[in-house]
């Protein structure tokens, strides 16, 4: 019964955040029309069906909270906040702009040669309006800023409270269902290997996703970031993937110290036999 209710309890979390821009934005519909409807019911009954079941299927470190409790609250927090900003310019409220302005602020201070706030204004200023690029640098300040505020708590948790055995045992199987630790060759070379590899990775990303929606432009035609809408996924999408494959290096890192803690116990363990 308690599994059940945490599983629905976040899949109305879900279900929140994907119309949550439509809940914040005044009198702005999604060009869309049904779509976002649809897209919330099928992620809030994705969100539901894998944390209602005893046996993982997709989601990483389910159990080995707050993990992903971290990565929604930052994909959520980009998303309202960049709603925020676009909600400024459509019905200016005290809260509305100072939200703005902070965000600007500190997308000033990102926006220099060759930096991803600089690629990616470049990238938006081929569709969107002039208007929209000061929210695009605002709201990919306030982006950065949440993102550094999730990668500084996730830090914090390793290192302090000593996730993730803070709550009792970690099952490799439930938390790693799509890591399979009999192939591949030493499993905690392999871990080292891939938290490396997401680490590097999730800083590359907002580098390369501005040159990836240029070349869409180009490919496909003119993607139209005038949207208020088009706008907030961009920008979430931009934020929240380098977030969350570094939270995932960080944690495949931890996992791989743990694994070689309890090698070195066994070991040990062995030799005083």
């Amino acid at each position: 019964m308690r599994r059940l209710v945490g599983a629905t309890l976040r899949a109305l979390c879900v279900l929140a955040l994907v119309i949550a821009p439509a809940l914040l934005l005044p009198g702005v519909s999604p060009s869309s029309g049904l779509l976002i409807p649809l897209i919330a019911l099928i992620a809030a009954a994705f969100t539901f069906m894998e944390y209602a079941t005893d046996y993982p299927s997709f989601v990483e470190f389910r159990d080995a909270p707050p993990f992903n409790r971290l990565r929604f609250a930052s994909l959520f927090g980009v998303v309202a906040l960049t709603a925020v900003v676009c909600a400024d310019v459509i019905e200016p409220t005290l809260v509305t702009g100072a939200m703005f302005s902070l965000g600007l602020l500190i997308g000033d201070l990102a926006d220099f040669p060759y930096s991803p706030v600089r690629l990616l204004l470049i990238a938006l200023a081929e569709t969107a309006p002039v208007s929209y690029l000061d929210i695009a640098l605002s709201a990919a300040g306030l982006a950065l800023l949440v993102s550094a505020a999730t990668l500084a708590a996730f830090a914090l948790l390793v290192r302090l409270l000593n996730w993730p055995l803070q709550s009792g045992a970690f099952n490799v199987w439930v938390n790693m269902p799509l890591f399979d630790p009999t192939s591949g060759g030493d499993v905690l070379l392999r871990l080292r290997r891939d938290a490396r590899l997401n680490v590097a990775i999730g800083f590359l990303v907002p580098f390369i996703l501005p040159a990836l929606v240029a070349l869409a432009g180009v490919l496909l035609g003119p993607l139209h970031f005038g949207d208020p809408h088009t706008l907030i996924w961009m920008m979430s999408v931009w934020a929240f993937l380098p977030t969350s494959m570094i939270m995932r290096g960080i944690a495949l890192h931890r996992v791989a110290d743990l694994v070689e803690e309890k090698r070195r116990r066994t070991y040990g363990e062995l030799a005083a036999a």
